[in-house]
């Protein structure tokens, strides 16, 4: 079932979102050459509480994964580009990090990652998550009153190919509102006028994902960390956005 929000709680869920865009940025500062993944956890984990808000992620328990999620933020390094764990490791120079983060506010959700390299980037990493964020540009453009699902999972795909990368269809963006997986599914991938209407108060985490150079994806054996197939650097962007009459409006914009 789909719920189109009011312009109200399209407004409660932008305080969760101006929150999680604010803290991602903290974290992006944070991670540094030399830092444990667990500090950056760790800090994540306070900023939640003294906010107080939720986490989505703290005892997420879908269909794959082994157990309940415990932890606040997902964090991929290199060739891992979702649900990676936090786990006792520190980041070296060249690192390619992606934090994936979604908290509650007062019963309502925001979602968003964003990719980048601590240290000394390497220009063809830099190109990668060039390429997903433009990709994400791309498709909130195309989020307009009026048009389709599909018209977003085009952008992203035409984007992913003008880079020279393949896009995998098996993880992609989501409804999201009251909780934080909602339908409909939004793949990477598509035809453009087709699919589901885009209607004033749907909300939606779009967020494009790329491996460097396949679009298989294999699994840690945590159940959790999914990685390219062929060990290959990944990037991840994604944003919440609300369907509004006056065209997309982004929900976790960051400074």
């Amino acid at each position: 079932m789909i719920e189109l929000k009011s312009v109200e709680e399209v407004g409660k869920m932008a305080v969760a979102g101006q929150f999680v865009g604010e803290l991602l940025s903290e974290l992006k500062g944070v991670a540094a050459v030399g830092v444990n993944l667990m500090d950056i956890e760790h800090h994540a984990r306070r900023r939640i509480k003294e906010r107080g808000a939720e986490s989505c992620y703290w005892d997420y328990a879908p269909s794959f994964g082994r157990g309940p999620f415990r932890n606040v933020l997902c964090l991929s390094v290199n060739d891992a580009v979702l649900h990676g764990l936090p786990h006792d490791y520190v980041l070296a120079d060249g690192d390619l990090l992606s934090i994936d983060m979604a908290v509650g506010i007062d019963g309502w959700n925001a979602d968003s990652a964003l990719s980048f390299v601590v240290g000394t980037p390497d220009p063809t990493d830099l190109k990668l998550i060039e390429a997903t964020e433009v990709a994400l540009d791309a498709a909130i453009k195309a989020a307009q009153p009026g048009g389709k699902i599909g018209d977003i999972s085009a952008a992203i795909g035409e984007v992913a190919h003008s880079y020279g990368y393949g896009v995998n269809g098996e993880f992609g963006g989501h409804g999201i509102g009251r909780t934080m997986h909602e339908a409909p599914h939004i793949s990477n991938s598509g035809r453009a006028r087709r699919g589901m209407k885009l209607n004033p108060g749907l909300t939606i985490a779009i967020e494009p994902w790329l491996c460097k150079t396949t679009d298989k994806i294999r699994y840690d054996e945590d159940g959790w960390t999914i990685r390219s197939a062929d060990g290959s650097r990944t990037a991840h962007s994604e944003h919440t956005v609300a369907i509004t009459v006056n065209g997309p409006q982004v929900l976790t914009a960051r400074s």
